[in-house]
C-alpha cells in the first residue's frame, strides 16, 4: 500500500490503564473503500482500538491519521460513522420516531439552535432509503425489531453522510437471520456507496467470509492480510485466543 492509499493510518499506537497495557506498539493501515474485520479475544483491545480512531481516547504512545491529519485535530468527526455495542437493545423504548432519531444524526453539522434546511431533510430521507427504513420512519423505535433498529442506528450515521463507518460488535443481540441480513446490507454499502467500513466481531468463520480484510489483535497486531491468506497462516487462532479453543464452521 502506497502513502497515498492510507485513508487511516495507525502508527506504533500504545494505551493502558494503570499498569495494565491494553495495546502495544499498534501499526496499520486502511485504505479508502476497505472493508475490514477486526478480531481477537475479550480484552485484546478491539473496543480500546475504536475508542482511539474515534478521537474518544487518546494513545499514550503512538498517532492514528485520518487523510493525513490527526485524529486529534481532525475536525470533521461527524465524517465518521459510529455505531457502539448493543445500541439496537439500549433505549428502544424511547418515545422517539425512526424519522427522529435518524434526523438527529445531523446535528453535529449544525451550529447551536441552527433548523434543518432542505439539504438536512434531503440527507435524512437518503438514509433512511439506503438503510431500507424509511417505511418505518413514522414508527416508534420500540415497535421494530433488533435488526431493524440496528439498521435505524446505521441511518442515523449514514445522515451525516461519513466517509468512515466504525462499528462495534454490531450483531450482538441480534438474530441469525438478522444477523445474516445486516452483514448483507454492510456489503452493499460498501460498495454501493463506497463507504470504508470497520467493524469488530468474534464470529471468526462468518467474518471471513464477509469482508475484504481482517485485522488480528490481541493487545499487538498480530496479522492483517486478507481472509484467504489469513487461514492459511499457521497458528493464528492460536495466538489470537489460546491453544484450548474449538472452532466451530457454520453451514
Amino acid at each position: 500500500m502506497s502513502v497515498n492509499d492510507e485513508f487511516i493510518k495507525v502508527s506504533h499506537v500504545s494505551f493502558g490503564y494503570d499498569n495494565n497495557l491494553i495495546l502495544n506498539d499498534i501499526s496499520f493501515s486502511i485504505k479508502k473503500g476497505s472493508y475490514t474485520g477486526i478480531i481477537g479475544p475479550n480484552g485484546g483491545g478491539k473496543t480500546t482500538l475504536l475508542k482511539i480512531l474515534l478521537g474518544l481516547l487518546k494513545p499514550q504512545q503512538g498517532t492514528v491519521e485520518i487523510q493525513g491529519i490527526d485524529i486529534q485535530v481532525f475536525d470533521k468527526k461527524y465524517l465518521i460513522g459510529y455505531i457502539p455495542q448493543r445500541i439496537s437493545q439500549e433505549n428502544y423504548d424511547f418515545p422517539a420516531t425512526v424519522y427522529e432519531i435518524v434526523s438527529s444524526g445531523r446535528t453535529p453539522l449544525k451550529k447551536p439552535f441552527q433548523a434543518f434546511n432542505e439539504e438536512d431533510e434531503k440527507a435524512i430521507l437518503q438514509a433512511l432509503t439506503i438503510a431500507n427504513v424509511l417505511k418505518y420512519k413514522d414508527k416508534l423505535i420500540g415497535e421494530l425489531s433488533g435488526g431493524e433498529r440496528q439498521r435505524v442506528y446505521v441511518a442515523r450515521a449514514l445522515a451525516a453522510q461519513p466517509l468512515i463507518l466504525i462499528l462495534d460488535e454490531p450483531f450482538t443481540g441480534i438474530d441469525i437471520a438478522s444477523q445474516q441480513d445486516f452483514y448483507h446490507f454492510l456489503h452493499r454499502l460498501n460498495a454501493e456507496q463506497n463507504i470504508t467500513i470497520l467493524f469488530v466481531s468474534h464470529d471468526v468463520d462468518v467474518i471471513t467470509k464477509e469482508v475484504k480484510e481482517i485485522i488480528c489483535l490481541n493487545k499487538r497486531l498480530v496479522c492483517q492480510d486478507n481472509p484467504e491468506k489469513i487461514l492459511l497462516k499457521e497458528n493464528i487462532l492460536e495466538r489470537l485466543y489460546g491453544k484450548n479453543i474449538i472452532h466451530i464452521h457454520h453451514n
